[in-house]
């Protein structure tokens, strides 16, 4: 298998950034990216949720806009007949019951934590980011500067997943945003 690249790695700076102090927001590329794509039929759609919740290790799949962290990997319910699985085994399925398709070459997938992440993500994101609305394991598509994305709050954070296509010019505008709050890159 060849070995993957970073789209970000021209522009990968390292250390404190902006306003000095305590960084509020901390970023880093999770490289690696293991991520499938599986879609139900409307007539297979529960088949699938439970063949999903089996190879991530969890009792049940996500329902729409949601997240779930599993023994073995997570998945996100990204769209209504569709889920992602992330860090786990690919699903073999039948063209009758449903697809899987291998996406994970073609996402960046970028932590953003720390106490100003949401303030932040808040200026690029049409999203109510706020604790009581966007919960730990919420998932939302969104756009930043009319690029689809997809948005997952999970216990250590915020990832952002978006097209590697526009992996630099969205890395540029987020790490932009992020200095005026004072920025770690990990």
């Amino acid at each position: 298998m060849a070995k993957r690249q970073s789209a970000l790695a021209a522009n990968y700076h390292r250390g404190l950034h902006g306003r000095p102090g305590e960084p509020g927001v901390r970023v880093q590329e999770l490289s690696d990216l293991n991520l499938y794509q599986v879609g139900a039929w409307p007539e297979t759609l529960g088949d699938v949720g439970k063949t999903v919740a089996q190879a991530i290790g969890s009792a049940q799949a996500p329902q729409p806009g949601k997240g779930i962290l599993g023994e073995k990997g997570s998945a996100l319910r990204v769209e209504a007949l569709k889920w992602w699985l992330l860090d786990a085994e690919a699903l073999p399925l039948d063209s009758g019951t449903g697809v899987t398709l291998d996406i994970s070459h073609s996402r960046t997938r970028i932590m953003i934590s720390g106490p100003e992440a949401s303030v932040c993500l808040n200026r690029l994101l049409p999203i109510d980011l706020r604790e009581d609305r966007f919960v730990v394991n919420q998932v939302a598509s969104g756009g930043i500067h009319h690029v689809g994305v997809t948005l997952w709050r999970n216990e250590s954070g915020y990832e952002l997943f978006i097209p590697r296509g526009f992996a630099q010019s969205l890395w540029e505008i987020l790490i932009e945003t992020a200095e005026q709050f004072g920025l770690e890159i990990i």
